[in-house]
C-alpha cells in the first residue's frame, strides 16, 4: 500500500530504498484501454491548453517544443505543492519508475508509477511528444496518465494536453481513503490547472540548473517553475 506521512517528508536514503524497491511491483490494473470509460466506472478526464507558438512547420531548434520536451520528460511542469515527482534521472525514460508524493492537508502519499511508454512522431502536419504513465501496485489510484505535447505546423500552435483514465487505489486505511474521496478531486483539479501554465513559464526560459546533483535522485518541480538539463550536474 502507499506509504504516507503527516508533515515532513523523506530523505534520499529513504526515497532511494523505497524506489528500488518498485522493481518488484507490477501494474495495478490490467482493464483493456476501450474498458476504461465512463459507463464501466472509470474516471476519464484532462487538460488540453496553448503553451505558446512559433512559426509554421516542423518545431524550430531551441523553440517553445523542444524547450518543452525535456521539461515533460523532466516533470519540470509539477507543482511540488501538490505533487513531487522522485525518480533517478541516469534511467532511460521508457521502463522508468518514479515515486509520486501527492501533498494533501498536510499529509503525503509516497505512490509509484511506471512510465509505459514514449510517443516521439511527426506525421507531416503535427509534431508529438509525450509519455504516459501507469500506477503500481500500491498506489491510491488505478490507470494511467498521457502527458502529450503537440504542435500545428499549420498554425505554429504547440498545446499540452492531460489525458488520464483512473479509479480509486489502495489506501492505507479507511479514513484515509474518505478523506482523499472527499477532497482529493480538487487538489487534482487544481494541479492539473497548474500544470500547463507552469510548463508555458518553463518553456519560454533557458536551462536554470541541473535535473539533479551527479549519482542523486531528482526531485521535481520547484515552487517558482524552472526549466532543468536532462543530465544531473557532473
Amino acid at each position: 500500500m502507499a506509504l504516507f506521512r503527516f508533515g515532513r517528508g523523506w530523505n534520499d536514503r529513504e526515497m532511494r530504498g523505497y524506489l528500488d524497491a518498485l522493481k518488484d511491483r507490477t501494474v495495478n490494473f490490467d482493464t483493456p484501454l476501450e474498458e476504461m470509460t465512463v459507463a464501466n466506472g472509470w474516471i476519464v478526464d484532462g487538460s488540453d491548453d496553448e503553451i505558446g507558438t512559433e512559426p509554421k512547420g516542423p518545431p524550430v531548434p531551441d523553440g517553445v517544443f523542444e524547450r518543452a520536451k525535456q521539461a515533460i520528460i523532466n516533470y519540470d511542469f509539477s507543482d511540488p505543492r501538490i505533487v513531487v515527482g522522485h525518480f533517478d534521472p541516469d534511467t532511460p525514460p521508457v521502463g522508468r519508475d518514479m515515486l509520486l508524493e501527492l501533498k494533501v492537508l498536510g499529509f503525503r502519499f509516497l505512490c509509484g508509477v511506471r512510465v509505459h511508454s514514449l510517443r516521439e512522431e511527426d506525421f507531416g502536419d503535427v509534431s508529438y511528444f509525450g509519455f504516459r504513465y501507469d500506477t503500481l501496485e500500491g498506489h491510491v489510484e488505478r490507470g494511467f496518465e498521457w502527458f502529450l505535447m503537440t504542435k500545428d505546423h499549420e498554425t505554429g500552435g504547440v498545446h499540452f494536453k492531460i489525458e488520464a483514465h483512473w479509479r480509486m487505489g489502495q489506501f492505507p486505511n479507511l479514513w484515509t481513503k474518505v478523506g482523499f474521496r472527499v477532497i482529493g478531486e480538487h487538489y487534482r483539479s487544481l494541479w492539473r490547472r497548474r500544470a500547463p501554465e507552469r510548463l508555458r513559464r518553463v518553456a519560454h526560459q533557458p536551462v536554470v540548473k541541473p535535473v539533479a546533483e551527479a549519482g542523486g535522485l531528482a526531485h521535481r518541480g520547484d515552487p517558482a517553475p524552472v526549466r532543468t538539463d536532462p543530465e544531473p550536474a557532473g
